[in-house]
């Protein structure tokens, strides 16, 4: 009977370990893991222009994907060692907590709820949104107000959902929400006219008016009711990976500020003597091993997405199909919020 009963032991304890991932079994880190596999696996959008889409040759593009390129320069010095999860709004955090993906670089709003209570941490903020709504200009609407008694298309397990409920409740107003498991069904069924209006962050309708049938025939309101802090998300529990994929997204913006780029990121190693940028750079110091990176981690990033402002231009300036206002997205030198702290 006591061999029996610690076979079973045996039995029971090799099944629990077996539904353990294999990272965590050998006690490997996130960034052990990601080396070992040899690309990062990041989990983007269903397709936001401009943020993250796919190219004609199913190349995935845009501002949060840079994110991802960043941090397969500054591991493997490749930028095209990071391959990407499509994820709908309702499964995105899971594929995140299950270890499916190492990384969330996609547009989720960075919140209290999401922060603490659901094993996932928020690193930083790569673009500060705000959340709007498109109407079709036939119905007259100039002001979110005059949508009391409208139908309004949402996504679903977003917080573009729960910022409706407020708004309408806050100004006594009634929504009829529409709600969708899928970004492309949210879109679909607004163009389709089963709502008067479709919801969502400002960044994200500016992209979708353009690819309507008819944009012209759409109107987006010119009023927020939201504030919605973007930016990438890791797992808790592993300080070290959610350290690296912050101050990647920080030396991109620092990168900016210091006059860093594409361009003359070399020229700047060779010749620059402010210490700020030599720090930044690794000519005087060794925080890239501090990260567990070489210590040109930085040098890698700018030559491959270049600075902050170089992705934005690219996937949000004038001469983009997505144009976007830097708005309070410019750097706190030029009154706007995004700010990094120093390498030091």
């Amino acid at each position: 009977m006591k061999t029996s009963l610690l076979s079973l032991a045996a039995g029971l304890a090799l099944a629990a370990l077996s539904a353990i991932p294999a990272f965590a079994q050998a006690g490997q880190s996130t960034l052990d893991k990601i080396k070992a596999r040899g690309q990062i696996i990041c989990g983007t959008s269903e397709g936001v222009p401009g943020f993250s889409l796919q190219d004609a040759k199913g190349v995935w593009r845009g501002f949060d994907t840079d994110v991802c390129r960043a941090l397969a320069a500054a591991i493997f010095n490749d930028q095209d060692k990071a391959m990407y999860l499509s994820l709908s709004s309702k499964n995105r955090l899971v594929a995140l907590q299950s270890g499916e993906i190492d990384v969330l670089a996609r547009t989720t709003t960075w919140s209290l709820s999401r922060d603490i209570g659901q094993g996932i941490s928020f690193t930083a903020v790569n673009y500060y949104d705000g959340q709007g709504f498109i109407v079709r200009k036939k119905l007259g609407v100039t002001k979110v107000k005059e949508l009391d008694g409208a139908s309004v298309c949402v996504a679903q397990g977003t917080t573009t959902e729960l910022n409706l409920a407020d708004y309408g409740r806050t100004n006594k107003i009634k929504f009829e929400t529409v709600a969708f498991a899928t970004l492309e069904e949210t879109v679909a069924a607004y163009e389709a006219g089963r709502c008067d209006a479709y919801t969502t962050d400002l960044s994200s309708l500016a992209g979708t008016r353009g690819k309507l049938q008819k944009p012209d025939e759409h109107l987006l309101l010119q009023e927020v009711i939201s504030k919605e802090p973007l930016g990438p998300w890791v797992r808790k529990n592993d300080q070290a990976w959610f350290d690296l994929v912050r101050w990647v997204v920080f030396a991109l913006i620092d990168a900016e500020e210091l006059g860093v780029t594409q361009a003359n990121v070399d020229e700047m190693v060779k010749t620059s003597q402010n210490p700020e940028v030599r720090r930044l750079l690794g000519v005087e110091s060794k925080f890239g091993e501090s990260l567990g990176l070489t210590n040109d981690w930085a040098v890698r990033i700018i030559k491959a997405v270049g600075n902050y402002g170089e992705s934005f231009e690219r996937h949000f300036g004038e001469k983009s199909s997505n144009y976007l206002p830097r708005g309070v997205n410019r750097l706190w030198t030029q009154g706007g919020l995004q700010y990094a702290p120093p390498v030091r």
